[in-house]
């Protein structure tokens, strides 16, 4: 595990005190899709957060596992879970650095996960759609680098952020069902808040693969 990585992060957390830094509702995107989340389906979350996203999948009936690097933002989604009364199978894990399972969830979700480098990425991702069952779909939303020009959250690296013909090659090999570059104003918490410059992504891995 990155302890680099954790201290960031955990240090982002606690800084925000009894406060949620993204908030505690859902991200739009993922609550967009909510119909592809029947109950009883298994899904993992990735690099969770304070547990907003996981929490909601959760709420929907789903299985949920959710793998989150910082201690200090496992704390908070425990206890978000235990106020919304849904559980959740918290993991502390730096993605970059873990085992992923394969072909073990129904869904895949990555909502702002643009920490990882153009070096880390790929590892990344293949890690992801390992983890999806065939059949399964995977979905990430991101910042497009158009977002620079608004820094209203994100990486302010360029190599970090997602352009449609990056994603199209990383998945070139699965069916798009959806991808899409647009902008909206965010509202979640204080870390994402303000117009935006956005990307979404639904691949479904293909079965017998």
């Amino acid at each position: 595990m990155s302890v680099d990585h954790e201290a960031f992060w955990s240090a982002r957390y606690r800084d925000a005190g009894d406060d949620f830094l993204f908030g505690t509702a859902p991200n739009g995107f993922l609550a967009s899709q909510a119909e592809r989340f029947a109950a009883g389906m298994s899904v993992l979350s990735v690099a969770d957060g304070e547990g907003r996203n996981a929490v909601w999948l959760a709420g929907q009936g789903c299985r949920v596992t959710a793998t989150e690097i910082s201690p200090v933002a496992l704390g908070k989604a425990e206890k978000l879970a235990g106020a919304r009364r849904v559980a959740v199978d918290w993991q502390q894990a730096d993605i970059l650095n873990w085992t992923w399972p394969e072909d073990a969830y129904d869904a895949v979700v990555g909502i702002f996960i643009q920490f990882a480098t153009p070096e880390e990425r790929p590892r990344q991702i293949a890690g992801m759609k390992q983890a999806v069952r065939p059949g399964g779909f995977l979905l990430l939303q991101g910042y497009t680098p158009r977002q620079l020009d608004y820094r209203t959250g994100g990486p302010s690296a360029v190599e970090n952020l997602y352009t449609e013909a990056l994603l199209r090659g990383l998945f070139a090999d699965w069916e798009i069902v959806l991808l899409r570059e647009h902008e909206d104003v965010l509202e979640e918490g204080t870390a994402h808040c303000g117009r935006s410059a956005l990307i979404d992504l639904v691949a479904r891995k293909p079965t017998g693969r």
